[in-house]
């Protein structure tokens, strides 16, 4: 029995471990193009490790367009649309999951069915909305669009829902309105939650792509992602320049997930699925 037991686990580890390699295996790919000469990065079989590590390319990449203002670019939207989309968020969970009133279920329901719609059917509705209000190529485009998100919504609702409602009771007795009490007790229990959005919110809007091409015209206005396409040209792809930027981008977003991924799994862990 206990030997049954062994092996079943040691073959569950294995598949984990299979699965890990694979999912690590294009990081190793990109970081190892980013290290070859062009040569290596067209050679057959594969180099996986280059002879003479080109460090340079990194100099080189970061030198081939202003990544200096797609940096700042990308770290005020990211910033500016995390924090809106968070405070929406505390603002519209703390009113789905403690506050009655007319037809809360029924708006809530609609809202989540609202997911169910592809993003890029929203494409050229917001374009022309936003075209109308004169915002393309402009910060607001970038950001506004962005300030809410059902699914973080949704995720912070449960999570309030998980919070024993004597608290309120209790706080109401003391004289603690609702704002008070959502930012003085609700926020701080909800710690984990919170962290899991704005994590999710800051990846994801560091690394698009689509939006931000849609609606800006000038180099001044892109983001990092966007950013990449200046080493894709009509002579062709500089690959070993392009794996170095890429490299540069997605490290601080790896950095970000390790030192709060356990914020994520506890987040979603507390969250639960109430209805």
């Amino acid at each position: 029995m206990y030997k049954k037991a062994a092996l079943s686990k040691g073959f569950i580890y294995l598949i984990l471990i299979l699965g890990s390699f694979l999912m690590l295996l294009p990081f190793i790919w990109m970081l190892s193009t980013s290290l070859k000469t062009s040569g290596e990065v067209t050679a057959m079989p594969p180099v996986w490790i280059p002879d003479d590590p080109k460090w340079e390319n990194y100099q080189d990449a970061w030198a081939i367009a202003p990544f200096l203002r797609y940096t700042m670019n990308s770290l005020i939207v990211t910033v500016l649309s995390t924090l809106g989309e968070v405070l929406t968020t505390i603002l519209a969970a703390y009113a789905f999951s403690r506050i009655n009133f007319w037809g809360r279920d029924v708006v809530f329901a609609v809202l989540l069915g609202t997911m169910m719609v592809p993003g890029e059917v929203l494409l050229i509705p917001n374009y022309v909305t936003l075209a109308n209000l004169g915002w393309i190529n402009q910060y607001e485009a970038l950001i506004v669009p962005w300030l809410a998100s059902i699914f973080s919504i949704f995720l912070l609702r449960q999570f309030f829902l998980g919070i024993p409602k004597e608290l309120s009771y209790a706080a109401k007795i003391d004289g603690c309105r609702d704002f008070r009490f959502l930012w003085t007790i609700m926020v701080p229990l909800a710690k984990p939650a919170i962290i899991t959005i704005v994590l999710l919110k800051a990846i994801g809007s560091w690394n698009a792509f689509l939006w931000p091409l849609i609606v800006t015209q000038s180099k001044e206005m892109r983001t990092l992602p966007v950013g990449l396409t200046s080493f894709s040209t009509e002579a062709g792809t500089v690959y070993e320049l392009l794996m170095a930027a890429s490299t540069m981008i997605i490290l601080p977003m790896i950095i970000l997930y390790l030192v709060l991924q356990k914020y994520i799994i506890e987040g979603v862990a507390k969250a639960g699925i109430k209805g």
